[in-house]
């Protein structure tokens, strides 16, 4: 008798490993975003001849995150649930300045500062907002996506900074999926990354004749 419970005992403890094994190995994984914007660079943006990296925007450790962040008050942060970007934030917007730069026809050469490729220019910025806000005082789901990026244009190899300028974007969530969401953020970093890739090309033709 003592055998056979011994048994019952010793087969309940291994379902149970078996159990937290399975729930350890397959956890329920968030649904993953990204951001494919359009941006627009203006008509009379010049043709260069140099080369350009883009490091990594760097970002407070609130916006650092692959997790899509959400303000309800302009001193609060918080997260949706369930939901990610499918990479850190400051990362995707690099891959979608670079994109930007390659779409627009008008540079010779650019890549990410990883390369390790010689540049004629970097261009640095900070992400200093990449959020869903609820603007409207009793929303019941945020109303606009806010994105600003502050950048400054560097001379190599002498390190002199040529230009900076601070590029912002409100646009409003028009829906109330969060795919609206994700549509606003696409449309906000597709005019920063239009507006930005512009700036450049002149300020570094100015800087590089």
């Amino acid at each position: 008798m003592m055998g056979r419970l011994a048994s019952l005992v010793g087969l309940g403890l291994a379902l149970l490993g078996l159990t937290a094994c399975s729930t350890i190995i397959n956890p329920t994984a968030p649904k993953l975003y990204t951001l494919t914007p359009r941006a627009v660079v203006e008509a009379g943006a010049p043709t260069v001849t140099w080369q350009l990296l883009v490091e990594t925007p760097s970002s407070a450790a609130g916006v650092d995150t692959p997790r899509i962040a959400l303000s309800r008050t302009p001193t609060t942060l918080d997260y949706f649930a369930d939901v990610s970007w499918a990479d850190r934030a400051p990362n995707m917007v690099q891959g979608v300045i670079v994109q930007s730069f390659e779409d627009s026809g008008r540079i010779l050469s650019v890549g990410r500062d990883t390369m390790g490729l010689r540049s004629d220019l970097v261009l640095k910025s900070e992400l200093r907002d990449f959020q869903a806000e609820y603007a409207t005082p009793g929303a019941t789901s945020p109303d606009r996506v806010h994105v600003r990026l502050s950048a400054k244009l560097v001379a190599m190899p002498r390190r002199t900074i040529e230009a900076g300028e601070t590029f912002d974007a409100v646009v409003p969530v028009r829906g109330r999926d969060f795919t609206d969401v994700i549509a606003a953020y696409d449309v906000a970093l597709g005019q920063i990354s239009g507006a930005l890739v512009s700036w450049t090309l002149r300020n570094g033709r100015a800087a590089i004749p």
